[in-house]
């Protein structure tokens, strides 16, 4: 899938102005704003706005900032890989990055088998992010748990992002339950 096509600018013209809305998670940390915003400028975006949710936190514990900027498309594109290379968390670029969810079950020994080393995993997978997170365990390791995990999906990846929650379970010998596809 070419790169325009996951950012929703198909056939505009690179030399072309537009306005984009990038939603970040960021770590309360003094600096990672900055951090986060520093990739715009040094990629010739033009930022218009930050709406900064400080009081707010994300399921994972991180606030959600929402920033408002210019650029072509190219450029747009070199800030979201910025970004990315920078270790921001970039929830959604552009108005259909993230278009469709999907919720799983994850069932095993998850915190035995590194929980964040599969969280991890799992939000590196180009099509998706960890939208929401829950987990069910008893006390103490070497107990099995659950997991339900809501994902952000670019629009026409399901099967991809199943495929990649699939193969993670299976190098750690969990379970997946996957939603019914298509069904009404």
């Amino acid at each position: 899938m070419a790169a325009d096509a996951c950012i929703g600018v198909v056939g505009v013209s690179d030399a072309e102005t537009q306005a984009h809305t990038i939603r970040l998670e960021l770590v309360d940390e003094p600096g990672e704003l900055l951090r986060a915003l520093a990739p715009i400028a040094d990629n010739g975006g033009n930022l218009l706005s930050v709406f900064h949710e400080r009081g707010h936190l994300t399921p994972r514990g991180h606030i959600p900032v929402e920033v408002d900027l210019e650029s072509t498309p190219a450029q747009f594109d070199d800030i979201i890989n910025a970004l990315r290379e920078n270790g921001v968390n970039v929830t959604q670029a552009g108005s259909e990055r993230y278009g469709e969810e999907v919720t799983v079950v994850l069932s095993g020994h998850l915190i035995d088998t590194d929980l964040s080393d599969t969280l991890s995993r799992l939000e590196s997978c180009a099509s998706a992010t960890l939208a929401d997170f829950s987990l069910s365990s008893e006390e103490g390791t070497g107990k099995r748990s659950s997991a339900r995990l809501r994902l952000a999906v670019e629009s026409g990846s399901v099967e991809e992002t199943l495929a990649t929650v699939r193969e993670v379970a299976d190098e750690k010998d969990l379970r997946v339950v996957e939603p019914f596809v298509g069904v009404a």
